[in-house]
Formats: C-alpha cells, sequence, structure tokens
C-alpha cells in the first residue's frame, strides 16, 4: 500500500467513525422541547472541547510526543468537569426563570420543561468529558473505540428509556434520568480509557489548559457566529407565516442531517492535518487538505443529487400541508444548490481546526454571519424576497466562507509546524 493509499485509508476510518459517534451523540444532546433548548449553550463549549482537542492531540501525536497527545485529553477532560459543574450551578439557580421565560409564563409547560432540565443539566459534565474524550481518541486516530463508547452508552440509554419513561411511570423526567445515565456511562469510559494511557498521570496543568482555553477563545466565538446566522433565519421565518416558519424547519432539519454527514470528513481532516503539520510533513498536510476536499465535494455532489430528485417527496414525509410543502419547494433550489460547496467548506473547516487556525476561522465565520448572512435575511424580510430570501442568506454564509477558506489554505498562513499549534 503506498503512502497515500494508507492515508487515504486512515482518512476514510476515521470519517467513517466520526459519522457514528456523532449520530449518536444527537439524542442525549437533543433532549426535548424548551428544556433542550436551553443545553445548546453546551454545544458551544464542547465545540473546543472536543474539535480544539482534536487538532492539538494530532499535532503532539504527529511530532512522536504520544504522551503529551494523550494530555490533551487529560486537561480537556478538566476544563470539561470545571465547565460542567459551573453549568450545574448556574443552570439549578436559573432554572425557573428561564423555562418561565421561555414558556411564556408559569403553567403546565413550564414546569415539565424545568423539570426535565433540572435533572439533564446534571449531565452536563458528562457530556463535555465525552466530547474531550473522543477529541484527544480521534488526535491519536484511536478510531474504534469512540465508536463503541458511545453506541454503548446510548444503547444502555436507549433500554432504560421506556422502563423509566413508562413503566415506572416518571415521564418526562425519566427520558432525562436516561440521558444522564447514558453521559455518565459514557463519561467513566472515557476517563477509564484515559487512565490507562496517561503515561504522565491526571493532574491539571494550568499551563496548557490555558492554551486550549485560547483555542477555545476563538472556537465559540465562531459557534457564536453560527448561533447569530440561524437565530436571525429563524426569527425572519417565522415573522413570514406559518407555512413559512414550518418549511425552514424542514430545511433546517434537512440540512442538519446533510451537515452532520459532511462533519464526519472534517473531523478526519482535523487529525490527519494535525499529524502531518505536527511531523513537519508539509506535502502531506497540504495533499490532505486538497483530497478531504475532493471527498467533501463528492459528497454534497451526492446528497444534491438525492435531494434533486426528491424535492418534491422528500418534504411530503414531513407535512400533509399543501402550503408548507410550497414553501418548501421554494427554499429547494437554494438548499440543494449550495451542497456541493458546503461539502468544501465543511472539509476545510476541518483542515484549519486541525492546523490550529482557529483564529482564522473566527473571522471568516464572523464576517460571513454578521456581514452577509443576517443582513440578507432582514432585507428578504423587509423587501419580501420570503422564504428564498432567507436561504439565499444561507447560501452567501457558505459562499462567503468557501472563498475565504479556499484562498487561506492555498496560502501558508496555516502551514505551521511542531506540536504546539498557536491561535
Amino acid at each position: 500500500m503506498t503512502d497515500a493509499e494508507a492515508s487515504t485509508t486512515r482518512l476514510l476510518s476515521l470519517a467513517a467513525s466520526a459519522f457514528v459517534v456523532l449520530a449518536a451523540e444527537t439524542v442525549p444532546l437533543a433532549g426535548l422541547g424548551i428544556g433542550a433548548a436551553l443545553l445548546t449553550l453546551v454545544v458551544i463549549v464542547g465545540t473546543f472541547v472536543e474539535y480544539g482537542t482534536t487538532g492539538r492531540a494530532a499535532r503532539a501525536y504527529g511530532a512522536g510526543d504520544v504522551a503529551g497527545a494523550v494530555d490533551e485529553g487529560v486537561q480537556a477532560s478538566w476544563i470539561a468537569v470545571l465547565v460542567g459543574v459551573v453549568v450545574i450551578l448556574a443552570g439549578e439557580l436559573l432554572a425557573h426563570p428561564l423555562t418561565r421565560m421561555l414558556a411564556g409564563g408559569e403553567g403546565a409547560v413550564q414546569h415539565a420543561a424545568e423539570s426535565w432540565f433540572r435533572i439533564a443539566v446534571v449531565g452536563v459534565p458528562g457530556i463535555l468529558i465525552v466530547l474531550a474524550g473522543n477529541g484527544w481518541m480521534r488526535g491519536v486516530q484511536e478510531t474504534r473505540a469512540p465508536v463503541r463508547i458511545v453506541l454503548l452508552a446510548n444503547g444502555i440509554s436507549a433500554l432504560a428509556l421506556p422502563l423509566l419513561v413508562f413503566t415506572a411511570g416518571l415521564g418526562l423526567r425519566g427520558s432525562a434520568i436516561a440521558n444522564v445515565g447514558a453521559q455518565t456511562i459514557g463519561a467513566v469510559l472515557f476517563l477509564r480509557a484515559l487512565h490507562r494511557r496517561a503515561e504522565g498521570g491526571l493532574r491539571p496543568k494550568a499551563a496548557v489548559m490555558k492554551e486550549q482555553a485560547v483555542v477555545g477563545r476563538d472556537l465559540i466565538l465562531r459557534q457564536v457566529g453560527f448561533q447569530v446566522a440561524f437565530l436571525t433565519a429563524a426569527a425572519v421565518a417565522a415573522r413570514m407565516g406559518t407555512a413559512q416558519i414550518a418549511a425552514h424547519q424542514i430545511g433546517l432539519q434537512l440540512w442538519e442531517f446533510t451537515a452532520l454527514l459532511l462533519d464526519s470528513f472534517a473531523i478526519a481532516a482535523q487529525a490527519l492535518v494535525g499529524f502531518a503539520l505536527g511531523a513537519a510533513a508539509v506535502v502531506a498536510a497540504r495533499s490532505t487538505a486538497w483530497r478531504v476536499s475532493g471527498y467533501g465535494l463528492a459528497a454534497g455532489l451526492g446528497l444534491a443529487v438525492v435531494f434533486a430528485a426528491g424535492w418534491y417527496a422528500i418534504p411530503a414525509l414531513f407535512t400533509s400541508s399543501e402550503a408548507v410543502r410550497a414553501q418548501a419547494h421554494v427554499l429547494w433550489p437554494w438548499f440543494v444548490g449550495m451542497l456541493p460547496v458546503a461539502g468544501v467548506v465543511f472539509a476545510l473547516d476541518g483542515v484549519l481546526i486541525g492546523a490550529g487556525d482557529v483564529g482564522f476561522l473566527r473571522t471568516i465565520t464572523l464576517v460571513a454571519a454578521v456581514g452577509f448572512f443576517a443582513p440578507i435575511n432582514l432585507l428578504a424580510l423587509w423587501l419580501g424576497w420570503g422564504l428564498g430570501g432567507v436561504w439565499a442568506g444561507l447560501a452567501a454564509f457558505i459562499a462567503v466562507r468557501f472563498v475565504g477558506m479556499v484562498l487561506r489554505v492555498r496560502g501558508t498562513g496555516w502551514v505551521v509546524t511542531g506540536a504546539a499549534p498557536t491561535s
């Protein structure tokens, strides 16, 4: 097997396992209703605990410092615990006013949401430890263990769910308990794996955690850009009418599904690019960057063909309303048309995260979200462009990031070798 073939095999292996993990982790992170909406902040923190750790661990692993790579996981797990405890305290303190605000007042819905959230928030440290575990294991190219751990934990949760909800009569609280159980089991298994591999011990190191926090700052700001963009789109679509917001939600569900698949290539790129740059193999890093972009493009094209063929049948699976289906057909050309470009964008996202070039990613994402996506959405509302205008904003968001990242990867600013990436 040639070096290129071996690299391709590792890339596809990493991508496949990443997709399975991401898909499985959707269940505990999604949650239920209003309570789940409050836990979306976990995703923002989890971005750097997972993705930032992958890039840093991969660099150390590529430089031959296996102990240092695993230690990145140790320090990320400490951050996960510390942040998780803070989130629990804040969540328990603010559970009532936050759920009341989102529910529009007190009542049965608010009480149910608060009851679920107070239990579910206890699982936040477990969620973050699992994300940190996924991060360092991908960094050392250990692809199978994360899949086994996540599937085992969520499989146990799936078996316990009907017993707690129906047999024990706990209802919504039972679902929260099942989720916390899955997160706890997953966290224990990842910590067990970390203990076995951590040659330098499990003590916290302030200097390493500070470096991780710098990467985390930029990744969190990048995630804020995403939140601003998509919240603006939802607010605009809601003001256009019931059919528009319903169709917009269908489009978003499908977009999130495609993002899940395409992001698996990005995660593979994080590990392989980080490894190559850690080993000072610049040619391999560049080759991986363009190869994974090709895979992303091919996946995006394949998805575009599938969704183009299903332009009528797929929306009908979600709703029987002719008005909603008609609005879904309005956004459909934008959705289908940007999938190939989105495939490349997701891939290059992973390349630059693996390279530690998160400062650039922060900036290009904020420019695309605040400078293009949000303004086009608002113009769509003010000028009566309809739902097509909202999705034109999303297309512009993807296009700006595509141009910025392609130019960046063609240059040399992201090519920094060695085991210690800088932001």
